[in-house]
């Protein structure tokens, strides 16, 4: 099982994170699957880079 050293939110320091089986399909094809667990309490945390979506106000007014 994979692992790295990171802060956790929850101990309040650095703790080991292990990667569990993936179950959602993110190594299928050679990718790494973003999700991680604290080893000693459990806290899950997600990986990889955020996602933005630009959302355009509309020009249409109520009546």
């Amino acid at each position: 099982m994979d692992s790295r050293h990171w802060p956790c939110p929850s101990c309040g320091d650095d703790r080991d994170f292990v990667q569990p089986p993936c179950v959602d399909g993110h190594t299928e094809e050679g990718g790494e699957c973003p999700e991680w667990a604290c080893a000693d309490c459990g806290t899950a945390i997600a990986t990889g880079g955020a996602v933005v979506v630009r959302i355009e106000a509309g020009s249409a007014r109520a009546a």
